[in-house]
């Protein structure tokens, strides 16, 4: 009969990050998983969310862990241009989308939360798996859009990079990009810069 301990480590295989609350068995006694990162059978990426040691954690862990810690939102801005590869910009914190304002904050996840509703938050999303967990992504198109949406944020410099690189690349085409910045109420912003790439 396998261990408790056994037993979560074999959870963890198939669950790369997780919480105690995911782990179908564990019960009430939580203090196995302390006991567990103490032996080096198991790594604690931040308070409450775990891994075990040998899995192997990609770059983007950070944006299944705001996922895990904040549920409900979607990975947007900053954070989707450099899952998509798009840009020079570096995220230093995970960047949020969400439509719920009274959100009790994590400091040991470092997010910055930007708020949205209706089809503005809704269009775009694309599900994307990171360790195991179903991370919503916005598109490239709608992340453009987003950028120049929220340029008094992250500035209309890395809007029109994110432009640039995105349609350069071929990661975004007219069709896909105009029905976003629509949605996000921005032609008028983006017209200029889309006649310089295509003229």
């Amino acid at each position: 009969m396998q261990s408790i301990r056994e037993k979560i480590l074999k959870f963890g295989k198939t669950n790369p990050l997780f919480r105690a609350e995911d782990i179908p068995f564990i019960g009430n006694d939580r203090t196995v998983l302390s006991r567990m990162v103490q032996s080096g059978d198991l790594v604690r990426l931040s308070p409450g969310l775990f891994c075990v040691k040998d899995i192997d954690i990609s770059e983007n862990y950070t944006l299944a862990e705001a996922i895990k810690t904040y549920r409900g939102g979607v990975i947007c801005l900053i954070s989707a241009l450099y899952f998509h590869g798009v840009g020079s910009q570096l995220p230093y914190e995970t960047w949020l989308m969400r439509q719920d304002r009274n959100t009790p904050r994590n400091d040991a996840v470092p997010v910055r939360f930007i708020y949205s509703s209706g089809n503005a938050y809704t269009f775009g999303i694309e599900t994307h798996m990171i360790h195991g967990i179903e991370v919503p992504i916005y598109s490239v198109a709608k992340t453009v859009a987003d950028c120049f949406k929220y340029r008094n944020k992250i500035g209309l410099d890395v809007a029109i990079e994110a432009l640039k690189d995105a349609w350069l690349d071929k990661k975004i085409t007219m069709e896909e990009l105009w029905p976003a910045v629509k949605v996000c109420k921005v032609q008028k912003v983006i017209q200029p810069y889309v006649e310089m790439l295509v003229k």
